[in-house]
């Protein structure tokens, strides 16, 4: 299957940014793991299970970056579930910023992860074309973006 160009310059984005996802997700775990949170007080810990970081570090680690770094490997290697896996890793990042929102507070640290995550999942929808106007927005035609457009077969 030779892909168009927006369609390439959009499964790029998404592997940036999901390769992206996956060294901080497990930059962050090393941080939480070996260095026990990395400054972020124990206190945020009170009332969870977690006596310490070890455990959000390794769901942080494993689950998190795991699936952004599948999901990546997934869209490079053209596997079939490249897209699920995509959009898996997407809704992954969004509930690990919304249970950390809940346990320690806001930091704009999230404001950025809570929008890599959407940013996935929008690339997801427009590479399924649910979203085609997205691509025609992010390379700059928004005449392509008020066309009707039909949808595509994955």
């Amino acid at each position: 299957m030779n892909f168009s160009l927006p369609h390439r310059i959009v499964s790029g984005t998404l592997i940036v940014l999901l390769l992206f996802g996956a060294i901080s997700s497990l930059a962050g775990a090393v941080l939480a793991i070996g260095f026990n949170g990395a400054g972020v007080p124990l206190k945020y810990l009170s009332g969870t299970p977690f006596p310490s970081f070890l455990v959000p570090g390794l769901i942080l680690g494993a689950i998190v970056g795991g699936t952004q770094l599948g999901a990546a490997v997934a869209l490079l290697m053209k596997h079939r579930g490249k897209l699920m896996w995509s959009a898996i890793a997407g809704f992954g990042m969004l509930i690990w910023i919304l249970t950390e929102l809940a346990i320690i507070g806001y930091s704009w640290l999230q404001t950025l992860y809570f929008g890599l995550g959407a940013v996935e999942l929008m690339l997801v929808f427009a590479l399924l074309g649910i979203a085609p106007r997205i691509v025609a927005l992010c390379l700059g035609r928004p005449d392509d973006a008020r066309k009707p457009t039909k949808l595509a077969s994955p």
